[in-house]
Formats: C-alpha cells, sequence, structure tokens
C-alpha cells in the first residue's frame, strides 16, 4: 500500500513537471505593430501548446500596420518578467516607441540576466541594442537599422533569423512564421 501511494506520487510529480506549459509575452506598440509579426507568430507559439499573452501601454483596442486589432492583456507597466519564459517584442514602425522607452529597456535587461528567451524582430531588435544586451552577440534586423544595432556592439547578419545563445532577432515581417519557430524549439529544449 504504502509503496503504491509512493509510486502514485512519484508519477503525479513528474507528469506536473513535464506538463508545465511555457508562457510567452508578446510587447508591442500602441499604435502600427506589424499584423503578421504579431499574429503569425502568436499562432505558431499557441499551436506549440505555449501560452501567449500580448502587453502594450494600456488595455485598449489598438491597430497594426495592416488594420487587424488587439486588446492587450496586460499593461506594459504590469509584465513581471519571473512570470514568463520568453520576452517578445513585436516590430512594425510604432515599435519605435520602445526603442529608448524605460519600462521596455528594463524588461528586457531583467530577461537577459535571469536567462530568458528574448526575441525581437522587424525594428524591434534595436530595443535590445539600447538595452545593451547585443554587445557581441549575431543578431539581424530589418536592413534599414542595421547601423542602429551594430552601433551598440551587435555582430549584424544579413539573414531573416538569427538565434544567438537565449537571444532571437529576425528581420521582418516575412519571417513570422520562422521566428515563432525558432522561439518555441528554445522555450521547449
Amino acid at each position: 500500500m504504502r509503496r503504491g501511494i509512493i509510486l502514485a506520487l512519484g508519477l503525479m510529480l513528474t507528469f506536473s513537471l513535464f506538463s508545465q506549459t511555457k508562457k510567452v509575452v508578446m510587447i508591442v506598440a500602441p499604435s502600427d505593430f506589424r499584423d503578421e509579426e504579431l499574429f503569425v507568430t502568436k499562432e505558431v507559439l499557441e499551436s506549440k501548446g505555449i501560452e501567449v499573452k500580448v502587453a502594450s501601454l494600456e488595455i485598449t483596442s489598438i491597430r497594426g500596420m495592416l488594420g487587424k486589432e488587439v486588446v492587450p492583456d496586460l499593461k506594459l507597466a504590469d509584465v513581471n518578467v519571473d512570470d514568463f519564459d520568453g520576452i517578445i517584442f513585436v516590430g512594425g514602425i510604432g515599435a519605435k516607441f520602445y526603442w529608448r522607452h524605460p519600462s521596455a529597456l528594463k524588461i528586457a535587461q531583467e530577461a537577459f540576466k535571469k536567462k530568458k528567451v528574448i526575441a525581437a524582430i522587424c525594428i524591434a531588435p534595436v530595443i535590445l541594442a539600447n538595452a545593451q544586451i547585443l554587445k557581441g552577440k549575431k543578431a539581424t534586423v530589418w536592413r534599414s537599422e542595421a547601423g542602429r544595432i551594430k552601433e551598440k556592439g551587435a555582430i549584424y547578419v544579413e539573414t531573416s533569423l538569427v538565434r544567438d545563445g537565449n537571444i532571437i532577432t529576425a528581420s521582418g515581417p516575412q519571417a513570422a512564421e520562422e521566428f515563432g519557430e525558432k522561439i518555441a524549439e528554445a522555450l521547449l529544449e
């Protein structure tokens, strides 16, 4: 009897350790995020069983560059890095808003220190560069912003997607699906 209880508890513990859902937050600009970079990436992650939350400045409907809308789940100010396995910065012209935003930079720095998966697409890798976490790291970005990440010490690679350790960068909307796949792969390792 005792042996059966111990075995059952052991199996329950093992199951709970392996069934923990990974969780990410996708940070989007208050306007003009790139639709595919949010929605395609989110769809890929959710198809892999990863829980996705969306954060922005306010919890009000925001519109992407192509017209699709989203209502964030939480405010940027309420993002607690400890609640997530990964932090994702979505691009689009609106992402410039976060390039020097104190909360965005702090989230990126804290996630880096805690060895979380950190990802950024399109022009959003500039946020990571300004947070000083791309120094000596290989990264990509929307081509027009390559100089900005190189200025901060990144090793720019002209390609659609780069993974350097826990940091994943992609160059734009054409890479959204691959971006989601690579993030899922990193989270599920």
